[in-house]
């Protein structure tokens, strides 16, 4: 394994002189790249500190730095080796999670320009990223992840804000989730980013996506140096947080590859506390932390050789799941490894039919698309996120337009049944996996108009008025489709000269506009939820004779009623 910096770390001024000399030795490495962390070795009392609360409430969190020798993209470059340590695997779920937010942050707020790298690095600095992907089929975390109790000793002093629904805690606030929100926060910018119709801080996704808007809260552009360092103080108000952050930044946007969720390599030292959290594994010389729940102890510089100092790699030793030996997924290390994990290697449709509905009614047929290797055999576990994209106001059930569906055994995910709403036209369901280099799939959508085939009046009176006067009847239609009540059908009604001159006439009949004017022609009108229209007051002026009342609803039912003058 390449040389590792900053084991078992823990927060202080003796971790931020470290860090600092970290960052120097990677970027003179080139791995990663230069970073300006515009503070200097200083410590967090050196930078203006943004406004409110930080996200975690200033909790503890894992200070080890990345490996010397970066992770560079295959061929990207003839500089830097082309190596993939396990330190720049990411568990596929969380992997997903990330971009998911980057592509969601790209087009609701496109002047962030929010990489996913940093999510990325945040997630590792908070929690390992999930505990080395320790998450379910749908991202939530198998065991919560809690920080310490916020009680003023040795961190922020927060009462409880969420009577212990997200952290079980009803006398004080402790960080929740893989991005280590206090529930307070969570409050504010938590998202429901699967469609599962909860936001939930314990599922990546969410939480993610969360993270991402806090980061890009206030106009922020996070591709300029003052706006990115702002926003992850915002996140835990430390100087040496934002060295660790910028570190592991630069180090993923070397380069990275998936590993399979539940086997990412968890950082060493402080971390997110509590009886939920995770026991990270002590190298053979270092001594054990202390339970959770009590202070950590004052930091000690680690001496060459001491008992503080991490035990080197042993070249050729037995590796361990997502450990430095362990192939990149899809790779085989020879004769008895482990069976590679498929690649999805192309996204395909699968049996969607056309997809069509009338305004407010359910869309028959559903998107469903297909995973598949490159032999097209099928890919199972593959996160699909479907998206309602366009001008409409079509939502999947339970409100939302995006969801996301991991594939089955025979590599096929399905969308959520889509309930039309009431904007008329073409729209898009998008479905993207987070693997390079795999396309999306679009399908077109149509919403159509709410339809009649028949009219026909509520009563047979007579219409009839003196010259100048109210016609004494209102105008009453019912709409039908096949037989049944049609509602919201969109009418036009309008006085005509004959059954074969549909112009309106200057004289005659009229209904009135908001200031009283004559007025002969109505748009817009729509029927009720039993398909019934009641016009509004017609009346007469001077001309005497029989005129023509006409109805058009939309799908094409028309009622033609005689009007009386006389």
């Amino acid at each position: 394994m390449a040389a590792q910096f900053g084991r078992r770390l823990r927060r202080g001024a003796t971790t931020t002189a470290v860090a600092a000399a970290a960052i120097a030795a990677l970027s003179a490495s080139q791995a990663p790249g230069a970073i300006s962390t515009g503070g200097g070795t200083g410590q967090a009392a050196d930078v203006t500190p943004p406004p409110g609360t930080p996200v975690t409430g200033n909790s503890p969190y894992y200070t080890e730095l990345p490996p010397l020798t970066t992770p560079d993209k295959p061929g990207s470059s003839v500089d830097l080796p082309d190596t993939a340590p396990a330190e720049a695997g990411i568990p596929a779920s969380v992997l997903a999670a990330y971009k998911q937010a980057e592509q969601r942050l790209a087009e609701d707020k496109p002047g962030c320009n929010l990489p996913w790298q940093l999510l990325a690095a945040i997630g590792k600095v908070e929690s390992g990223q999930a505990r080395g992907g320790r998450v379910d089929a749908q991202g939530t975390t198998l065991a919560p992840i809690l920080g310490p109790v916020l009680n003023g000793v040795g961190f922020a002093n927060i009462s409880d804000t969420d009577q212990g629904q997200y952290d079980g805690d009803t006398t004080h606030d402790r960080a929740v989730g893989p991005m280590q929100f206090i529930p307070a926060t969570w409050e504010t910018w938590g998202q429901d980013a699967n469609g599962d119709g909860t936001r939930d801080p314990n599922n990546i996704f969410d939480a993610a996506l969360a993270a991402g808007h806090y980061l890009c809260a206030g106009g922020r552009d996070l591709s300029v140096e003052a706006d990115l360092h702002k926003s992850i103080l915002g996140y835990n108000h430390s100087q040496e947080y934002l060295n660790t952050v910028l570190t592991w930044l630069e180090y993923y946007r070397k380069g990275t590859h998936e590993v399979p969720d539940g086997t990412g390599v968890l950082p060493v030292g402080n971390g997110p506390a509590g009886p939920s959290s995770p026991t990270p594994s002590p190298s053979p010389s270092t001594t054990p932390s202390k339970p959770s729940g009590s202070p950590s102890p004052k930091p000690t510089e680690p001496k060459p050789g001491g008992s503080g100092s991490p035990a080197p790699s042993t070249p050729g030793g037995p590796s361990t799941p997502g450990g430095p030996s362990s192939p990149p997924p899809g790779e085989s290390d020879g004769p008895g490894s482990p069976t590679p994990t498929p690649i999805v290697k192309r996204l395909e449709k699968a049996g969607t039919g056309t997809l069509t509905a009338v305004a407010g009614d359910v869309f028959a047929e559903r998107a469903g698309v297909r995973a598949v290797d490159t032999a097209g055999r099928p890919v199972a576990g593959v996160p699909v996120l479907f998206r309602i994209a366009g001008d409409t106001d079509a939502r999947f059930g339970g409100g939302g337009s995006e969801v996301t569906v991991t594939t089955g055994a025979d590599g096929r995910a399905s969308a959520p049944a889509v309930k039309a709403g009431e904007v008329t036209g073409d729209f898009t369901v998008r479905a993207t996996v987070s693997v390079r280099d795999v396309a999306g799939v679009e399908f077109t959508a149509t919403v159509t108009a709410r339809q009649a085939d028949g009219l026909v009046r509520t009563t047979d009176t007579e219409l009839t008025a003196a010259p100048g006067a109210e016609f004494a009847e209102p105008v009453g239609v019912r709409a039908t489709f096949k037989g049944a009540a049609a509602a919201g059908v969109a009418v036009t009604a309008a006085l005509i000269t004959s059954e074969g001159d549909p112009t309106t006439p200057g004289q005659g009949p009229y209904f009135k506009d908001a200031a009283g004017n004559p007025l002969r022609v109505l748009e817009g009108l729509t029927t009720d939820a039993n398909g019934i229209l009641q016009l509004p007051k017609l009346f007469a002026d001077d001309t005497t004779g029989t005129f023509l009342l006409r109805l058009e609803a939309a799908g094409g039912a028309t009622l033609t009623i005689e009007l009386k003058v006389a």
